[in-house]
């Protein structure tokens, strides 16, 4: 199979969410006999931070500017078997046009690797500059990184025919345990780019149990930190890991924390990478409740959850035996469950079920078993005791 991609960054993981992943799933398909070619606008803030620039089984295609690649664009579609335009791609709308005007036989998807973001903005009367006025309506196909509700929004509000999910994941290869380094040593730990949406969670979650355990050591590893954000003294700071480093950030805590965008919280069944990164490094979760968490881990037996600072400081209690075997449990589920070749899996059986001349409404929005709401548990529960997208 040929993969034409129209995508947002592979190249930078600065800042974003989507050059992890594809570059996951980009090894995967490349593993298992297919090729990737991606297009992404070079543009300066990437460029400044670029921490890769090939790939096996593809290539990678940097551009300036729409224009410049668009006959190059054109003939790669002649002998695709599926092209596929992602959200925040900055020329979105006008890859999406070169595909319907294309007498290309290729399945045309869109993957929306940001739903939340896409839904709020729809459903406040806006629009978002990756989707053209025609909607999601001439796609065969729309992939979400969110399951639940969401998918059936992007029917209702988006006319999409057929949509799917296709949720993050993790690369083993990439991410796994490592032997720990003294200068990401941390009792919990925290890895994301500053949102001011999820700073309120963050300072109840984070910062809070900092001030109350003075004797602890915690980490913030991410980027753009505004210079007032409100440190204290026992939590040290390294800017912008790139993935590389992930493993031994991960490997050299003893708990570490995931906190949700608003949006992605809001909707629920949206899973972080992270989530999957940290387990895969054998590093026990603590995660903010959002709808949907409990269908991919267990909390109390392979997730901790916290609602409160008083459920942190708790975690951070627990005994070392304890916190070992949610480590376990959690890196065997995310090995038997979401890996980029998991996924790789999930997008061919997809692509193959599928042609241009066939793509039929199907109205299960289930997501499998993880389109289901639960109640929030406890912490313990079930335990012995526009430029860019938003960061993740």
């Amino acid at each position: 199979m040929k993969l034409v991609v129209f995508g947002l960054t592979v190249s930078s993981s600065w800042g974003n969410g989507h050059a992890t992943l594809w570059r996951g799933l980009w090894r995967a398909l490349a593993a298992a006999g297919h090729r990737v070619v991606f297009f992404e606008r070079d543009v300066p803030y990437y460029a400044q931070h670029r921490d890769l620039t090939q790939l096996p089984g593809g290539e990678l295609v940097l551009y300036p500017q729409w224009e410049d690649i668009r006959p190059r664009a054109a003939r790669e579609l002649r002998d695709a078997d599926a092209v596929m335009v992602t959200s925040y791609c900055p020329d979105g709308v006008a890859a999406t046009q070169l595909l319907m005007d294309s007498d290309s036989p290729a399945v045309k998807v869109f993957y929306d690797m940001d739903t939340p973001v896409t839904l709020e903005a729809i459903r406040a009367g806006g629009t978002v500059p990756y989707i053209g006025p025609r909607g999601l309506r001439d796609f065969d196909l729309v992939l979400s990184y969110t399951g639940g509700p969401s998918l059936g929004e992007l029917e209702s509000l988006l006319g999409a025919r057929r949509v799917r999910t296709l949720y993050g994941h993790v690369d083993p290869q990439v991410h796994r345990r490592v032997p720990a380094v003294d200068s990401y040593g941390a009792d919990l730990s925290y890895l994301g780019t500053y949102a001011a949406d999820r700073q309120a969670a963050l300072e109840a979650l984070f910062i809070e149990p900092a001030r109350r355990l003075p004797a602890r050591g915690f980490l913030i590893g991410g980027a753009q930190y505004p210079a007032d954000f409100p440190w204290t003294d026992n939590i040290r700071f390294v800017r912008h890991l790139p993935p590389v480093e992930h493993p031994a950030f991960f490997s050299s805590s003893r708990l570490t924390l995931s906190v949700t965008r608003r949006a992605m919280a809001d909707n629920g069944h949206c899973p972080s990478g992270r989530l999957f990164e940290a387990a895969a490094c054998g590093t026990p979760v603590v995660s903010d409740w959002w709808t949907g968490l409990d269908a991919f881990f267990e909390p109390g037996r392979e997730i901790l959850v916290a609602r409160s600072t008083a459920d942190v400081v708790q975690a951070l209690e627990l005994p070392d035996e304890q916190v070992a075997r949610i480590a376990r449990a959690a890196r065997e589920r995310v090995l038997a469950e979401h890996t980029s070749a998991h996924r790789a899996r999930e997008l061919e059986a997809l692509l193959d079920n599928l042609t241009t001349k066939d793509a039929p409404h199907v109205g299960n929005h289930s997501g499998g078993r993880h389109g289901h709401a639960h109640p929030a548990p406890g912490l313990l529960e079930g335990a012995a005791a526009g430029g860019q997208p938003p960061g993740r």
